[in-house]
Protein backbone atom coordinates (compact mmCIF):
# COMPACT_ATOMS: atom_id res chain seq x y z
CA UNK A 1 0.00 0.00 0.00
CA UNK A 2 1.34 3.40 -0.89
CA UNK A 3 1.82 6.15 1.15
CA UNK A 4 -0.85 8.10 -0.74
CA UNK A 5 -3.78 5.55 -0.76
CA UNK A 6 -2.71 4.88 3.17
CA UNK A 7 -3.01 8.66 4.27
CA UNK A 8 -6.79 9.02 1.96
CA UNK A 9 -7.74 5.59 3.72
CA UNK A 10 -7.12 7.19 7.42
CA UNK A 11 -8.88 10.24 6.94
CA UNK A 12 -11.73 8.84 5.16
CA UNK A 13 -12.35 5.30 7.76
CA UNK A 14 -13.24 6.25 11.38
CA UNK A 15 -10.51 5.76 14.38
CA UNK A 16 -11.30 3.56 16.84
CA UNK A 17 -12.73 5.89 19.38
CA UNK A 18 -15.60 6.78 16.24
CA UNK A 19 -16.24 3.21 15.71
CA UNK A 20 -16.91 2.63 19.04
CA UNK A 21 -19.53 5.54 19.08
CA UNK A 22 -21.39 4.64 16.43
CA UNK A 23 -22.04 0.89 17.50
CA UNK A 24 -22.99 2.62 20.96
CA UNK A 25 -25.62 4.35 18.94
CA UNK A 26 -26.79 1.19 17.01
CA UNK A 27 -27.47 -0.32 20.21
CA UNK A 28 -29.75 2.25 20.94
CA UNK A 29 -32.04 1.91 17.85
CA UNK A 30 -29.83 3.98 15.75
CA UNK A 31 -30.82 7.04 17.40
CA UNK A 32 -29.28 9.45 20.08
CA UNK A 33 -30.15 12.66 21.44
CA UNK A 34 -27.09 14.92 21.45
CA UNK A 35 -27.70 15.36 24.95
CA UNK A 36 -26.51 11.87 26.17
CA UNK A 37 -23.72 11.56 24.31
CA UNK A 38 -20.37 12.98 27.02
CA UNK A 39 -18.08 15.82 26.40
CA UNK A 40 -15.55 12.93 26.00
CA UNK A 41 -17.55 11.75 22.92
CA UNK A 42 -17.22 15.33 21.11
CA UNK A 43 -14.09 14.27 18.93
CA UNK A 44 -15.84 10.76 18.13
CA UNK A 45 -19.47 12.49 17.26
CA UNK A 46 -17.96 15.48 15.20
CA UNK A 47 -15.87 12.87 13.35
CA UNK A 48 -18.91 10.35 12.31
CA UNK A 49 -20.53 13.45 10.87
CA UNK A 50 -18.01 14.54 9.13
CA UNK A 51 -17.98 10.98 7.46
CA UNK A 52 -21.72 10.85 7.08
CA UNK A 53 -22.06 8.05 9.28
CA UNK A 54 -24.25 9.64 11.89
CA UNK A 55 -26.96 12.90 10.54
CA UNK A 56 -28.00 15.46 13.01
CA UNK A 57 -31.59 16.57 13.54
CA UNK A 58 -31.40 20.08 14.03
CA UNK A 59 -35.54 20.13 15.32
CA UNK A 60 -34.56 17.95 18.26
CA UNK A 61 -31.18 18.22 18.68
CA UNK A 62 -30.57 14.33 17.81
CA UNK A 63 -28.34 12.33 15.88
CA UNK A 64 -29.42 8.92 13.55
CA UNK A 65 -26.97 6.46 12.29
CA UNK A 66 -26.51 6.31 8.29
CA UNK A 67 -26.35 2.58 6.86
CA UNK A 68 -22.02 2.59 6.20
CA UNK A 69 -22.92 1.56 2.54
CA UNK A 70 -23.12 5.17 1.75
CA UNK A 71 -20.19 6.09 2.85
CA UNK A 72 -18.32 2.80 1.30
CA UNK A 73 -19.58 4.21 -2.07
CA UNK A 74 -18.84 7.82 -1.49
CA UNK A 75 -15.22 6.92 -0.12
CA UNK A 76 -14.58 4.75 -2.92
CA UNK A 77 -15.52 6.71 -5.49
CA UNK A 78 -13.32 9.30 -3.97
CA UNK A 79 -10.60 7.03 -3.66
CA UNK A 80 -11.09 6.01 -7.86
CA UNK A 81 -10.55 9.65 -9.09
CA UNK A 82 -7.67 9.89 -7.17
CA UNK A 83 -5.73 7.82 -10.04
CA UNK A 84 -5.92 4.10 -11.26
CA UNK A 85 -3.30 3.08 -9.14
CA UNK A 86 -5.82 3.36 -6.26
CA UNK A 87 -8.61 1.07 -7.69
CA UNK A 88 -7.43 -2.00 -5.58
CA UNK A 89 -7.63 -0.26 -2.61
CA UNK A 90 -11.11 1.56 -3.27
CA UNK A 91 -12.49 -1.87 -3.92
CA UNK A 92 -11.12 -3.04 -0.54
CA UNK A 93 -13.74 -0.94 1.59
CA UNK A 94 -16.51 -2.77 1.67
CA UNK A 95 -14.30 -5.56 3.78
CA UNK A 96 -12.93 -2.22 6.05
CA UNK A 97 -16.22 -1.31 6.45
CA UNK A 98 -17.80 -4.59 7.22
CA UNK A 99 -17.92 -4.49 10.92
CA UNK A 100 -20.13 -1.22 10.54
CA UNK A 101 -21.98 -3.16 7.83
CA UNK A 102 -22.50 -6.52 9.98
CA UNK A 103 -23.36 -4.07 12.91
CA UNK A 104 -25.70 -2.32 11.39
CA UNK A 105 -27.61 -5.02 9.82
CA UNK A 106 -27.68 -6.90 12.96
CA UNK A 107 -29.25 -4.13 14.84
CA UNK A 108 -33.19 -4.33 15.24
CA UNK A 109 -34.58 -1.24 13.68
CA UNK A 110 -38.35 0.65 13.90
CA UNK A 111 -39.22 -0.64 10.44
CA UNK A 112 -42.46 -0.74 8.59
CA UNK A 113 -44.57 -4.05 9.22
CA UNK A 114 -44.96 -6.17 6.31
CA UNK A 115 -47.94 -5.00 5.25
CA UNK A 116 -50.55 -2.91 6.58
CA UNK A 117 -50.45 0.35 8.18
CA UNK A 118 -48.68 1.47 11.09
CA UNK A 119 -49.07 4.64 13.59
CA UNK A 120 -46.56 7.40 14.54
CA UNK A 121 -47.82 9.64 17.37
CA UNK A 122 -44.50 11.57 18.38
CA UNK A 123 -42.32 13.91 15.98
CA UNK A 124 -39.27 12.80 16.87
CA UNK A 125 -40.26 9.32 16.14
CA UNK A 126 -41.96 10.48 12.92
CA UNK A 127 -38.87 12.35 11.89
CA UNK A 128 -36.84 9.05 12.57
CA UNK A 129 -39.25 7.45 10.47
CA UNK A 130 -38.84 9.81 7.42
CA UNK A 131 -34.63 9.18 7.94
CA UNK A 132 -34.68 5.75 7.85
CA UNK A 133 -37.24 5.50 4.97
CA UNK A 134 -35.14 8.29 2.85
CA UNK A 135 -32.12 5.66 3.35
CA UNK A 136 -34.10 2.36 2.64
CA UNK A 137 -36.09 3.79 -0.42
CA UNK A 138 -33.84 6.27 -2.12
CA UNK A 139 -34.82 6.41 -5.76
CA UNK A 140 -38.39 8.99 -5.89
CA UNK A 141 -39.86 10.79 -3.14
CA UNK A 142 -42.97 12.32 -4.00
CA UNK A 143 -44.05 15.06 -1.21
CA UNK A 144 -47.34 17.15 -0.38
CA UNK A 145 -47.22 20.17 2.11
CA UNK A 146 -50.71 22.11 2.29
CA UNK A 147 -50.94 24.95 4.28
CA UNK A 148 -49.01 27.89 3.19
CA UNK A 149 -45.35 27.59 4.10
CA UNK A 150 -43.38 25.24 6.06
CA UNK A 151 -41.87 25.97 9.62
CA UNK A 152 -38.16 27.64 8.46
CA UNK A 153 -36.51 25.44 11.10
CA UNK A 154 -37.80 22.24 9.50
CA UNK A 155 -35.95 23.67 6.79
CA UNK A 156 -32.41 22.81 7.05
CA UNK A 157 -33.36 18.92 7.49
CA UNK A 158 -35.52 18.88 4.49
CA UNK A 159 -32.69 20.41 1.94
CA UNK A 160 -30.46 18.09 4.08
CA UNK A 161 -32.41 14.86 2.71
CA UNK A 162 -33.21 16.58 -0.14
CA UNK A 163 -29.22 16.60 -0.93
CA UNK A 164 -29.07 12.78 -0.07
CA UNK A 165 -31.24 11.98 -1.77
CA UNK A 166 -30.04 13.89 -5.16
CA UNK A 167 -26.42 12.37 -4.24
CA UNK A 168 -27.64 9.08 -4.48
CA UNK A 169 -29.52 10.00 -8.25
CA UNK A 170 -32.78 9.79 -6.63
CA UNK A 171 -35.54 12.41 -7.70
CA UNK A 172 -37.91 14.38 -5.20
CA UNK A 173 -41.12 16.47 -6.27
CA UNK A 174 -43.00 18.26 -3.83
CA UNK A 175 -46.12 20.41 -3.75
CA UNK A 176 -46.77 23.49 -2.24
CA UNK A 177 -49.92 25.34 -1.65
CA UNK A 178 -49.87 28.51 -3.62
CA UNK A 179 -49.44 30.89 -0.63
CA UNK A 180 -45.84 29.06 -0.13
CA UNK A 181 -44.84 31.52 -2.97
CA UNK A 182 -45.32 34.47 -0.40
CA UNK A 183 -42.79 33.18 2.44
CA UNK A 184 -39.53 34.32 1.91
CA UNK A 185 -38.15 31.46 3.99
CA UNK A 186 -39.73 28.81 1.72
CA UNK A 187 -38.80 30.50 -1.70
CA UNK A 188 -35.41 30.59 -0.91
CA UNK A 189 -35.58 26.68 0.24
CA UNK A 190 -37.43 25.93 -2.95
CA UNK A 191 -35.03 27.72 -4.68
CA UNK A 192 -32.35 25.47 -3.20
CA UNK A 193 -33.73 21.87 -3.65
CA UNK A 194 -34.57 23.39 -7.81
CA UNK A 195 -30.35 23.88 -7.78
CA UNK A 196 -30.33 20.39 -6.76
CA UNK A 197 -32.64 19.14 -9.50
CA UNK A 198 -35.64 18.45 -7.47
CA UNK A 199 -38.63 20.04 -8.72
CA UNK A 200 -41.35 22.30 -6.80
CA UNK A 201 -44.46 22.72 -7.83
CA UNK A 202 -47.51 24.96 -6.60
CA UNK A 203 -51.43 23.88 -6.67
CA UNK A 204 -54.29 25.77 -6.45
CA UNK A 205 -56.54 23.21 -5.13
CA UNK A 206 -56.64 21.95 -1.05
CA UNK A 207 -55.14 18.67 -0.87
CA UNK A 208 -53.60 16.66 2.64
CA UNK A 209 -50.45 16.51 3.61
CA UNK A 210 -48.50 13.16 2.44
CA UNK A 211 -44.98 11.59 1.52
CA UNK A 212 -44.27 8.69 -0.74
CA UNK A 213 -41.36 7.06 -1.18
CA UNK A 214 -40.29 4.81 -4.31
CA UNK A 215 -43.96 3.77 -4.65
CA UNK A 216 -43.73 1.36 -2.04
CA UNK A 217 -44.67 2.96 1.05
CA UNK A 218 -46.40 6.38 2.26
CA UNK A 219 -46.55 8.46 5.12
CA UNK A 220 -50.04 9.91 5.37
CA UNK A 221 -51.56 11.46 7.74
CA UNK A 222 -53.49 9.79 11.09
CA UNK A 223 -55.49 12.62 12.28
CA UNK A 224 -57.30 16.27 11.05
CA UNK A 225 -54.69 18.30 12.89
CA UNK A 226 -51.63 16.11 11.80
CA UNK A 227 -50.59 15.34 15.28
CA UNK A 228 -49.97 11.51 14.49
CA UNK A 229 -49.47 9.90 11.04
CA UNK A 230 -49.95 6.36 9.50
CA UNK A 231 -47.08 4.55 8.05
CA UNK A 232 -48.39 2.31 5.03
CA UNK A 233 -47.21 0.01 2.98
CA UNK A 234 -50.29 -2.13 1.52
CA UNK A 235 -49.96 -1.62 -2.50
CA UNK A 236 -53.72 -0.75 -3.15
CA UNK A 237 -53.86 2.28 -0.73
CA UNK A 238 -49.91 3.40 -1.67
CA UNK A 239 -50.93 3.16 -5.27
CA UNK A 240 -54.17 5.43 -4.45
CA UNK A 241 -51.73 7.70 -2.94
CA UNK A 242 -49.48 8.03 -5.85
CA UNK A 243 -52.45 8.18 -8.35
CA UNK A 244 -53.42 11.25 -5.84
CA UNK A 245 -50.28 13.12 -6.11
CA UNK A 246 -49.92 12.33 -9.74
CA UNK A 247 -52.94 14.28 -10.86
CA UNK A 248 -52.49 17.18 -8.45
CA UNK A 249 -49.16 17.36 -9.95
CA UNK A 250 -51.00 17.52 -13.11
CA UNK A 251 -52.80 20.41 -12.15
CA UNK A 252 -49.82 22.67 -10.51
CA UNK A 253 -47.90 25.29 -12.15
CA UNK A 254 -44.24 25.49 -11.74
CA UNK A 255 -42.45 28.33 -10.54
CA UNK A 256 -39.02 30.00 -11.50
CA UNK A 257 -37.96 29.59 -7.77
CA UNK A 258 -34.25 30.96 -8.11
CA UNK A 259 -35.98 34.45 -9.89
CA UNK A 260 -38.61 34.72 -7.19
CA UNK A 261 -35.64 34.35 -4.45
CA UNK A 262 -33.74 36.85 -6.19
CA UNK A 263 -36.70 39.29 -5.73
CA UNK A 264 -38.55 40.69 -3.13
CA UNK A 265 -41.33 38.94 -0.77
CA UNK A 266 -43.41 42.36 -1.28
CA UNK A 267 -43.14 42.21 -5.09
CA UNK A 268 -44.72 38.83 -5.28
CA UNK A 269 -47.52 39.03 -2.83
CA UNK A 270 -48.39 42.02 -5.00
CA UNK A 271 -48.50 39.79 -8.09
CA UNK A 272 -50.34 37.24 -6.56
CA UNK A 273 -52.59 39.31 -5.30
CA UNK A 274 -53.46 41.08 -8.49
CA UNK A 275 -53.87 37.42 -10.24
CA UNK A 276 -56.68 36.69 -7.66
CA UNK A 277 -58.29 39.87 -8.24
CA UNK A 278 -58.63 39.59 -11.83
CA UNK A 279 -60.34 36.17 -11.27
CA UNK A 280 -62.78 38.04 -9.32
CA UNK A 281 -62.14 37.23 -5.78
CA UNK A 282 -63.16 39.73 -3.31
CA UNK A 283 -60.65 41.55 -1.03
CA UNK A 284 -61.60 38.93 2.29
CA UNK A 285 -61.25 35.74 -0.52
CA UNK A 286 -57.75 37.09 -1.58
CA UNK A 287 -56.88 37.38 2.04
CA UNK A 288 -58.23 33.93 3.32
CA UNK A 289 -56.68 32.38 -0.11
CA UNK A 290 -53.11 33.81 0.62
CA UNK A 291 -53.22 33.43 3.86
CA UNK A 292 -52.82 37.57 4.28
CA UNK A 293 -54.67 39.98 6.85
CA UNK A 294 -57.03 41.77 4.58
CA UNK A 295 -55.25 45.36 5.87
CA UNK A 296 -52.28 43.95 4.03
CA UNK A 297 -54.07 42.47 1.30
CA UNK A 298 -56.10 46.51 0.97
CA UNK A 299 -52.48 47.81 0.86
CA UNK A 300 -52.02 45.55 -2.22
CA UNK A 301 -55.36 46.92 -3.34
CA UNK A 302 -54.45 50.26 -3.16
CA UNK A 303 -51.45 50.54 -5.42
CA UNK A 304 -53.08 48.75 -7.89
CA UNK A 305 -55.85 51.20 -8.47
CA UNK A 306 -53.40 53.83 -8.47
CA UNK A 307 -51.69 51.36 -11.24
CA UNK A 308 -54.73 50.66 -13.04
CA UNK A 309 -56.32 54.03 -12.49
CA UNK A 310 -59.02 52.18 -11.39
CA UNK A 311 -61.89 53.37 -8.30
CA UNK A 312 -63.90 50.58 -7.44
CA UNK A 313 -62.44 47.27 -6.58
CA UNK A 314 -65.15 46.27 -9.15
CA UNK A 315 -63.56 48.42 -11.56
CA UNK A 316 -59.76 47.44 -10.90
CA UNK A 317 -61.02 43.78 -11.32
CA UNK A 318 -62.62 44.41 -14.68
CA UNK A 319 -59.67 45.99 -16.23
CA UNK A 320 -57.39 43.51 -14.75
CA UNK A 321 -59.07 40.68 -16.37
CA UNK A 322 -59.42 42.68 -19.78
CA UNK A 323 -55.62 42.97 -19.45
CA UNK A 324 -55.73 39.99 -18.79
CA UNK A 325 -57.46 38.43 -22.08
CA UNK A 326 -55.12 40.60 -24.27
Amino acid sequence: MTDTTSTLLSAALPDPAARALYLAVLREGGRVRAAEVGPDDGPALRRLVELGLLVPQLQDAAYSAVDPRGATERIGTAIRLQSARLLTEAERLPDLLGELTRAYDATPKRRRAATGARYLTAKEDLRHELEQLAKEFPNETMTAQPGGPRPAELLPDSLDRARRVHERGGTVRTLYESSAKLDPATVRFAAEVTRLGCTTRLVDVPFQRFLVFDRTVAVIPAAADYTSAAVVDDPAMVAFVVDTFEQLWQQAEGVNWSALADGSAASTAHEQVARLLARGLTQRAVATRLGLSERTVAGHIARLREQYDAETLFQLGWQMRGERDV
